[in-house]
């Protein structure tokens, strides 16, 4: 298998790219991420290494509690209906 840096000299125009469809999946499988365009670049990388690198299916909330720090004790704000709304400056500067 090819270092990162072997990868990362080939870049495909995308007249290659079209033409070699194949061979550039090919060489992703066994070489690593293969980049495509000049101008605009995109990567072609298998599947399974995309899926390690998106993000989980955790929601903001169960990971904030997940990771929270331990022993401190954190007080959520009241749920009141009258209490002050933050940024509303902020909110009605950007319509």
């Amino acid at each position: 298998m090819a270092t990162e840096a072997d990868s990362t000299s080939q870049i495909w125009t995308v007249a290659e790219a079209k033409a070699r469809l194949s061979h550039i999946l090919r060489c992703a499988e066994e070489d690593g991420p293969q980049r495509i365009g000049t101008r605009r670049t995109f990567v072609v990388v298998p599947e399974h290494v995309w899926e390690q690198h998106t993000e989980s299916d955790v929601s903001l909330g169960h990971w904030l509690i997940e990771n929270m720090p331990r022993g401190y004790e954190f007080e959520p704000p009241e749920r009141r209906s009258d209490r002050p709304i933050p940024f509303i400056d902020y909110a009605t500067d950007a319509r």
